[in-house]
């Protein structure tokens, strides 16, 4: 685009400005809600993890006790 001057009413760029700052105030509560979200899933990835490893060692249980029984 060509550098050329836009004229623009005093009344419609004091709209603007005050447009551009509720866009970046709403910008920056989206990526605080993000953030808070991002905590939020690595906490359940956590649980889901820890949730696995106990499925894990119940199978292993499980495979002890079916080796004990099996041997006798």
């Amino acid at each position: 685009m060509d550098n050329v001057p836009i004229f623009v009413k005093v009344d419609d760029y004091k709209d603007i400005v005050d447009i551009l700052a509720l866009t970046r105030e709403k910008v920056g509560k989206a990526k605080h809600i993000l953030s808070k979200l991002a905590q939020i899933k690595s906490q359940e990835d956590d649980i889901i993890t820890g949730w696995e490893n106990r499925i894990t060692e119940v199978e292993q249980n499980i495979d002890e006790i079916d080796r004990a029984l099996s041997e006798r």
